[in-house]
């Protein structure tokens, strides 16, 4: 050693490690040994055909850049094949090769590889696709194949351990770890049927179809979407329940398809405030927000208003409990619906059907004169035929919002410009002189709860003076 160089001090021992997360330790690499073996990766491929350069098509640079140009698509702009490919993950369901992913995963895919834990590869075939919940199956044909075991994910709840399993990034058989944030997670945009489990587990591209399991090493959803602004992992991923996941496969597996039943309403979740403005004691429910001409809600009674309390014998708190319970009803069969109309219950019979498109809203109302409405910070005109054209309304279908005043009540309350005013605290407003009546008998202090259309769809907002 050098003159006047000290050695280096010894790294301070560690202390045993704590008996618990010893234990927790083990438990993490039990699980994923149990698991692994059942997930798959999946390699997709597409061939798609571009359109050529608009640019190829131009004369002037054909001329220019002569037969160099016209080879790679000059002659206007010949459509050029590539080959598009995708990775995504999977669960083996059951040792006959059936595997669950997500729909995004296989989508549109002309070939389909399986490559297993061990290391075989197999071609595979799409035996189902559900795109309203990002569910589909496909199958091998392999022999020693191992299934997972599925759970339950209503057991689980918020601050459980979970691991997530797949191929982010092609990276195969990758475990990451984290906790349930959340559950039931709705009107998150990504699927139609939506009531997801979020978790903080590393979820990245590539994990998709992938399984979320429990600290048992039983699947309890299938890793789906992640919310990110970067592409990548941000700490919040969505997985979609087994118990759903399992309804869509069993379906797939039987008919190639999924046929759910419709009611034919629009709903929305009933908050506190909205609640309290409509007198109920409680907002455990789902407040109707439209009702579809000649629908099944339609033809059994249920009105725009209504507060859905319970469907089949069964208490829906939520719109994702009322859209499933509806859903997973066979079309053609009667239920009992209980509603909240002007603080009464209710029991209506309604026969679910299958949705065959949204029908369109008659038109019910007259244009009237623009006019301000200044205790909403709103203006307000009829529909007329420049308006119908702007917004996509018929003449007379309501009261329209041409404009509004960022600091007003109604911009915070969310009303906007283009909106329709259909309702008024449970009465219908024809003309603007309805409307400004309907206001004045109207409590703003405590809330008005106001039926509006916005393009296709209609919402209860809640104006309330802060």
């Amino acid at each position: 050693m050098p003159p006047g160089v000290r050695a280096a001090e010894p790294l301070p021992p560690l202390p045993p490690m704590p008996a618990d997360l010893d234990r927790l330790s083990e438990r993490f690499r039990a699980v994923a040994k149990r698991v692994k073996p059942v997930v798959v990766a999946i390699g997709v491929s597409q061939t798609v055909e571009s359109s050529g350069n608009p640019l190829w098509g131009d004369e002037f640079l054909r001329r220019f850049f002569g037969p160099y140009f016209e080879d790679r698509g000059g002659r206007g702009g010949r459509p050029r094949r590539f080959l598009r490919q995708g990775l995504g993950s999977g669960i083996i369901v059951d040792s006959d090769g059936y595997i669950l992913t997500n729909n995004h995963v296989v989508e549109n895919a002309d070939e389909i590889t399986v490559r297993l834990a061990d290391g075989r590869e197999f071609d595979a075939e799409v035996i189902g696709t559900d795109p309203p919940t990002e569910i589909a199956v496909i199958r091998i044909k392999a022999g020693y194949l191992s299934a997972a075991q599925l759970g339950s994910s209503k057991s689980m709840e918020v601050g459980d351990w979970v691991l997530a399993v797949g191929s982010p990034f092609g990276l195969e058989q990758t475990v990451t770890s984290g906790i349930i944030s959340a559950t039931g997670r709705y009107g998150v945009g990504i699927t139609d049927y939506e009531n997801f489990i979020q978790t903080d587990a590393a979820i990245n591209p590539g994990n998709s179809g992938g399984p979320l399991v429990n600290m048992n090493g039983e699947v309890i959803g299938v890793n789906t979407a992640i919310a990110s602004r970067s592409g990548g992992y941000m700490g919040v991923g969505f997985a979609v329940p087994i118990e759903m996941a399992r309804e869509v496969m069993q379906r797939l597996r039987e008919k190639g398809t999924v046929v759910r039943g419709w009611l034919g309403v629009g709903i929305q979740p009933l908050t506190k405030d909205m609640a309290e403005s409509m007198k109920l004691e409680d907002n455990q429910g789902v407040l109707v927000s439209e009702v579809f001409d000649d629908g099944p809600a339609d033809k059994a009674g249920i009105q725009t208003g209504d507060v859905i309390l319970e469907f089949g014998g069964k208490r829906v708190a939520s719109p994702a409990e009322l859209q499933a319970a509806v859903a997973w009803t066979e079309p053609g069969t009667r239920a009992d619906i209980v509603v909240l109309r002007d603080g009464k219950r209710r029991t209506l019979k309604v026969k679910v059907e299958t949705r065959s498109g949204q029908p369109q809203v008659v038109a019910r109302t007259r244009p009237g004169e623009p006019a301000q409405i200044a205790d909403l910070g709103i203006e307000v005109s009829g529909v007329t035929d420049e308006a119908a054209d702007r917004y996509g309304y018929e003449r007379g279908q309501g009261v329209l919002i041409t404009s509004v005043d960022a600091s007003g009540v109604g911009a915070r309350a969310g009303l906007r410009e283009g909106m329709l005013i259909l309702q008024v605290a449970g009465k219908k407003v024809i003309t603007i002189a309805e409307l400004a009546a309907a206001l004045a008998k109207a409590d703003l202090a405590k809330g008005v709860p106001m039926l509006v259309r916005e393009g296709d769809r209609q919402v209860f907002i809640l104006v309330k003076k802060r």
